[in-house]
């Protein structure tokens, strides 16, 4: 299980932060039905881990079903801009130390919530891109959808590219 709990955690520590702060950059995209145009809204945070917690089902290392609960703080340079919280389930093992990952998390902000969702690999190079959907939200964040592409910085802190629909 040490394998997993080492790459998962650096993979999936970050996966949840997205927005608060005003973007870096924005543009106005039109939706492809035919309705009002869109604003896509994409800014980097990063995303520091604070609690961790994994449930081995059966002790036996990453087997189908072992989870990881994550926690930490959302960061805009070095502010805090909120909190985040995500729960991975192992779904998938092969050979090689290869699994996949299941992952919903939510953004607690003061304008909102947001949620994301995603699936990725983790092979003993690592997890690669990460690529989550923006699922929704409440508050300010109620019409939002896109994805976020996480790059792990260290084992805590995971840089977010957050493209943001409203």
């Amino acid at each position: 299980m040490r394998h997993f709990k080492h790459v998962a955690v650096s993979a999936v520590a970050g996966l949840a932060a997205l927005l608060f702060c005003p973007p870096a950059a924005s543009a106005a995209t039109a939706a492809g039905d035919g309705s009002w145009p869109q604003r896509e809204e994409v800014f980097q945070l990063v995303a520091h881990q604070t609690q961790i917690n994994s449930v081995d089902v059966d002790g036996a290392g990453p087997t189908q079903g072992d989870e990881i609960v994550i926690t930490g703080d959302l960061l805009r340079g070095t502010t805090k801009v909120g909190d985040y919280s995500q729960i991975c389930t192992l779904t998938r093992t092969a050979p090689a130390d290869e699994f996949d990952l299941q992952c919903a998390g939510d953004l607690s902000l003061a304008p909102g919530q947001l949620t994301i969702q995603g699936r990725f690999t983790v092979t003993a190079a690592g997890p690669g891109n990460i690529d989550m959907a923006i699922t929704g939200g409440t508050g300010r964040y109620r019409a939002a959808h896109g994805f976020v592409r996480a790059v792990n910085l260290s084992a805590t802190d995971t840089q977010l590219t957050v493209h943001l629909i409203r």
